[in-house]
């Protein structure tokens, strides 16, 4: 690990030195990355990677969950101020299955997306088919608007 003293660069004094940097390293990256770990302190897998797909339309977004394996009574849709949030959970086959390449949750996952003031967040509607839920966003009369262009002289 390198130090920026005055105009140069140097080697710390000593290996506790050093030691001491890498504890302090450790305790803010924690403190910052507090939510990503389990109770015992080591990381977890992040539950954000459920594959979802976003289509705008004229008057609505479309967001599309592949929400396969997961019943449609442990899934959620809620809005909390200006985030709309989706969350499933499930019980698996097994606990810990043994893994040689995982690319989605087996047991819950989280997705939230932030909403703008074009969106009608009152009228937010979700379906289940065939293991996506497909929630959909109305947009307000005002972001319907069409395109104006302007001449330019």
């Amino acid at each position: 690990m390198f130090s920026h003293w005055k105009h140069g660069w140097h080697w710390p004094e000593d290996d506790e030195q050093m030691r001491e940097r890498g504890r302090k390293a450790k305790a803010r990256a924690k403190r910052k990355f507090k939510h990503l770990m389990n109770e015992g302190g080591s990381w977890r897998r992040p539950k954000y990677n459920i594959p979802v797909n976003v289509i705008e339309r004229e008057t609505e977004y479309e967001v599309m969950v592949h929400a396969v394996t997961y019943p449609k009574e442990n899934i959620k849709v809620s809005v909390v101020d200006d985030m709309l949030y989706i969350s499933g959970t499930r019980e698996p086959e097994e606990d810990r299955p043994n893994f040689v390449l995982q690319e989605y949750p087996i047991k819950s996952f989280e997705r939230s997306f932030e909403l703008s003031h074009k969106v009608d967040k009152d009228n937010i509607s979700a379906k289940f088919v065939d293991g996506i839920l497909v929630v959909i966003v109305p947009k307000t009369e005002a972001a319907q608007k069409p395109e104006v262009n302007i001449d330019i002289q």
